[in-house]
């Protein structure tokens, strides 16, 4: 297996899987090793990790309020603060907050981004909403 010497990094791929082709655990690498850490970041409610109880970013604490104009600050803040002080790769470009189906209760979290070691820009959308457990 050939090693990555990336300087932006590398970890476990989320969720978790493994190789065939190695017979071990599969790696993220590079921008796709931020897109996970980011999303690992936001789906983390503050308390969780047991060794770094500051680690997350508390989203699950507005997923019964109404997406007001407030509301919508509130959720832009609570990112910004979390990817400032947990993902030192990246600078935050900027965030948008949509509702494309106010019905569905579903809102969808639209995060522009720059990588700080080459300078490249990307974007990530996090779906932000509750889904049904009828599949169990």
């Amino acid at each position: 297996m050939a090693e990555n010497k990336s300087f932006l990094g590398s970890g476990w791929s989320f969720p978790p899987r493994f190789s065939d082709a190695s017979d071990g655990l599969e790696l993220s690498h590079d921008d796709r090793d931020i897109a996970e850490s980011i999303f690992i970041l936001l789906s983390t409610t503050p308390g969780e990790r047991v060794m770094n109880p500051e680690y997350g970013c508390d989203l699950q604490s507005m997923v019964f309020q109404t997406m007001s104009k407030s509301n919508q600050a509130r959720i832009k803040d609570m990112i910004n603060t979390a990817i400032l002080y947990f993902e030192p790769r990246v600078k935050v470009m900027g965030i948008e907050v949509n509702q494309p189906n106010k019905l569905e209760g579903k809102v969808d979290i639209s995060i522009d981004f720059m990588i700080k070691g080459t300078n490249s820009r990307k974007n990530m959308v996090y779906p932000f909403y509750l889904t049904e457990g009828t599949d169990v």
